[in-house]
């Protein structure tokens, strides 16, 4: 096996973290002594050991003078686990791979660094550019102190996200409605708008035996949301954060004896100040959410500048009408050169419908 299988299955390991390591970045690594892997591991869960240390837990054998092959730099500080660096330095490991550089301002180079002067050899940024593929909501979070957003929708080939009347389900069939509950297992809040809650009465937990539902966010500038609302039913089993513009003090008090937390965040027109909430949700440790919220909900994110990427089921029908809704609804732009720039990642199909994934270029 060659240094880029070793780290292809590196970065293999690093995605079993999914979901359950936020915010904490998915990593890899993988021991590697006389041609032969003697250690592997990954970063399982928030506040548990690191990939690093759980590779080393692994072995049955020395590591004196073996190969490590890493996704992310090792950390050097103490948070809730040790510094990965000072384990590797104990196994007398001789070689560190490194796949992508960690932006927290704790780590940065310093681990690298502290590795070389005790005679480490290290190598950067192998196969960088699959490794970073891995953390884009990490190093968003890092860098911007904010959460990442990926708004999500289905649609017809026509656009529409439900029919004239409203109904909408189902646009897509059964395997990217399975997709999708995967997808949702993957971030760390899920935010609709609260006429998605009036209209759909929505859960938005995830429905797979063993994976984690997200933080559930409603956008409800009014405090509408009503008590016999599933969302509300079922606060005391999914965390649920229920944003407002004005406090309804009587109306609060009964959301939080169910359970729901709620957030009054300032006014822009009424509505929901986005991005005050994007903040805030980041100073709570929120470091991503997925959007499926309805067309004024997304058309207010997309504006603000607080999307990053965007997923598209498009299903194989028309429903046609004028007063069908869209994907995206507000006032929309005045000429083709004010839209939201985006390029295409992704493209693949989930049974009969096409999945579309892009970059929002912000």
């Amino acid at each position: 096996m060659t240094d880029q299988d070793y780290m292809k299955r590196a970065i293999e390991m690093a995605k079993k973290g999914g979901g359950w390591v936020h915010p904490n970045p998915q990593v890899g690594a993988l021991i590697v002594k006389d041609g032969r892997i003697i250690g592997e591991g990954y970063h399982v869960k928030y506040g548990q050991l690191h990939a690093e240390r759980n590779a080393i837990a692994s072995l049955r054998e020395s590591a004196e003078g073996a190969t490590i092959y890493v996704t992310l730099e090792p950390c050097c500080h103490y948070g809730k686990t040790p510094p990965c660096t000072e384990a590797i330095l104990e196994q007398r490991i001789a070689r560190v791979v490194i796949g992508s550089r960690d932006p927290n301002p704790k780590v940065s180079g310093k681990g690298a660094a502290i590795l070389r002067e005790h005679g480490v050899r290290v190598e950067e940024d192998f196969m960088r550019e699959e490794c970073d593929q891995l953390n884009p909501v990490f190093f968003h979070y890092i860098t911007k102190k904010l959460p990442y957003v990926v708004m999500k929708y289905a649609m017809t080939a026509d656009g529409k996200i439900a029919t004239k009347t409203g109904a909408s389900k189902w646009i897509t069939g059964p395997e990217a409605r399975a997709e999708v509950q995967q997808i949702r297992s993957r971030y760390m809040g899920i935010m609709v708008g609260i006429r998605t809650v009036l209209q759909d009465d929505p859960m938005l937990n995830v429905r797979i035996p063993g994976e984690k539902s997200p933080i559930r966010i409603i956008c409800d500038s009014g405090l509408r949301i009503p008590l016999e609302s599933q969302i509300c039913q079922s606060a005391r089993q999914y965390r649920t954060i229920v944003v407002c513009a004005e406090e309804r003090q009587e109306k609060k008090a009964q959301l939080e004896v169910m359970g729901v937390e709620v957030l009054a965040v300032p006014s822009v027109d009424g509505k929901v100040d986005l991005v005050r909430l994007m903040h805030l949700l980041a100073e709570k440790g929120i470091d991503s959410i997925l959007l499926e919220g309805g067309g004024t909900l997304n058309y207010s994110m997309l504006r603000e500048g607080l999307v990053q990427k965007v997923i598209a089921y498009v299903a194989p029908k028309i429903f046609g009408g004028e007063t069908a809704r869209t994907p995206v609804a507000g006032a929309g732009v005045q000429l083709p050169d004010e839209a939201v720039k985006m390029k295409l990642s992704e493209i693949h199909k989930a049974g009969e419908d096409l999945v579309l994934e892009y970059e929002c270029c912000i």
